[in-house]
């Protein structure tokens, strides 16, 4: 399927069938998209967790009191969720791993050309620190990411929900991301929609081409 043609059919699913499970290869190719999204300076300022478990995904609603409630019946009706984090800071050790691994794909045709990017890598990481905007920077990363879902799971022909209603600080703590260095972003739920999602056969309601579009 052309990308066009994914993004005119691509929906948020709205209720989801708990007896449909993603088959494994496929949601390796998802977790594997993942990995592989682009991120500014390829700084990968992240990890994707997958719950996959019943006692995980209510570990996951536990996080969704009062408002965010409405969101609860998705995730615990998923094949899986998938939890967007992003590291609390960037550390050179993580910066020496990306070093590495773009050595290791043969980058750099020098010595003198891994420094350049270790530099260029680093003054950027100064210079949004020294203007307040690391971690406003380091979240749009993983937004990135989540784009790249959304569409490779309707590729895969799998529903997807990305949610943001669920209490961060509160996710956070019942799955220790802060002892891991990380804060949750976002969360997407997936799997097969179920006879009660209404979403499927509605319109997009997308503003017009001239309304969002500007050509200078």
């Amino acid at each position: 399927m052309k990308f066009l043609e994914l993004a005119k059919s691509r929906y948020t699913s709205k209720a989801y069938d708990a007896s449909k499970k993603i088959p494994a290869q496929q949601l390796q190719n998802l977790l594997e998209v993942l990995r592989l999204s682009p991120s500014s300076i390829n700084i990968q300022p992240w990890k994707f967790i997958a719950a996959q478990s019943a006692t995980a995904k209510q570990k996951i609603a536990e996080a969704m009191p009062g408002n965010f409630s409405y969101n609860i019946p998705k995730i615990l009706n998923a094949s899986d969720v998938i939890i967007f984090t992003a590291k609390n800071d960037i550390d050179e050790t993580h910066l020496d791993n990306i070093l590495n691994c773009e050595e290791q794909a043969g980058r750099f045709r020098t010595p003198d050309s891994k420094l350049t990017q270790k530099n260029v890598r680093q003054t950027y990481i100064d210079l949004y620190k020294q203007n307040n905007l690391i971690h406003d920077w380091i979240d749009n990363q993983v937004h990135i990411a989540l784009g790249a879902l959304l569409f490779a799971a309707k590729a895969e022909n799998i529903d997807a929900t990305p949610i943001g209603g669920f209490d961060r600080k509160l996710l956070d703590e019942i799955l220790q991301l802060d002892q891991q260095g990380l804060h949750s972003v976002v969360l997407v739920a997936l799997g097969y929609h179920s006879d009660e999602d209404f979403n499927t056969t509605l319109g997009k309601g997308r503003l017009s081409y001239d309304q969002v579009i500007s050509i200078i």
